[in-house]
């Protein structure tokens, strides 16, 4: 299916669902219904056994700004607090929980929020082009959207922090570098080379997969005999799963597995 909505461009192709943000006027920023017509996309996402991988992306020349301030703002304006309980944590718990990889496609600039959602992401890759900002001490804020939990662990405490009290640009070759992202490619390969990730990891026996983003996740909290357990609870799943048997009935047989998810 390809429900129309009037702030986001969401298609299903091959397996693949691809999620736009289309606010070009203000950078693909977030208002509430923008934010409200993310999370059904993800939930038809979630519920369809047909999607099996998950690009998000924006359109123009923004990845996502972050926060509309004009919403933020205006007169009879949602506290930020209000915002972030309606808008961001229940956008980041969607892509973290969904039980199937999700590819962020950054296309240019990714800002306070917009950064944060872009790392969000299982697997990241940015356009040469685009710029990372964690710009919410320029405007006296704290970082919000997951960034305080997931910025450190991926480039350390002292890189996050410094980033994060600067409010300096971060190019995509900088955050490739830095173990940011996972790669940094010509603004002009960006939507093909996310794709052609999104369909490999389509056609791969996404139930092992989504457990594997389980486990991963888990690794934060846990100590190492809680994840050794989960590990061989996760194992054990697998292991019953068609996609094993079929993977191990195409490597006897000398032929290519046809996975189903499943």
């Amino acid at each position: 299916m390809n429900k129309e909505f009037k702030n986001i461009i969401f298609s299903i192709e091959n397996k693949v669902a691809k999620i736009s943000l289309n606010r070009t006027a203000v950078l693909n920023s977030f208002n509430y219904q923008m934010a409200d017509e993310f999370i059904e996309a993800f939930e038809i996402c979630k519920n369809d056994p047909l999607v099996r991988a998950i690009i998000l992306t924006g359109e123009g020349r923004a990845f996502c700004a972050g926060q509309d301030l004009e919403e933020a703002t205006g007169e009879n304006a949602p506290s930020i607090d209000k915002i972030i309980e309606h808008t961001y944590n229940p956008i980041v718990k969607a892509i973290t929980t969904i039980d199937k990889p999700v590819i962020g496609a950054i296309n240019g600039i990714a800002a306070g929020a917009g950064a944060n959602l872009a790392i969000c992401c299982d697997i990241t890759v940015a356009s040469e082009s685009a710029k990372f900002i964690q710009s919410f001490t320029n405007i006296g804020l704290v970082p919000d959207s997951g960034g305080t939990f997931m910025l450190p662990r991926l480039i350390g405490h002292q890189r996050a922090a410094m980033l994060m009290f600067s409010g300096n640009k971060l190019t995509a070759e900088q955050a490739k570098q830095m173990g940011m992202i996972y790669d940094c490619v010509a603004d002009d390969e960006l939507q093909e080379n996310v794709k052609a990730i999104a369909n490999n990891l389509a056609s791969r026996p996404t139930y092992s997969i989504g457990l594997t983003k389980k486990l991963l996740n888990s690794s934060y909290s846990n100590d190492l005999n809680e994840q050794l357990d989960l590990e061989k609870k996760y194992q054990a799943l697998s292991a019953k799963s068609h996609d094993h048997k079929e993977g191990i009935a195409a490597f006897f047989e000398k032929r290519k597995p046809e996975y189903k998810g499943n």
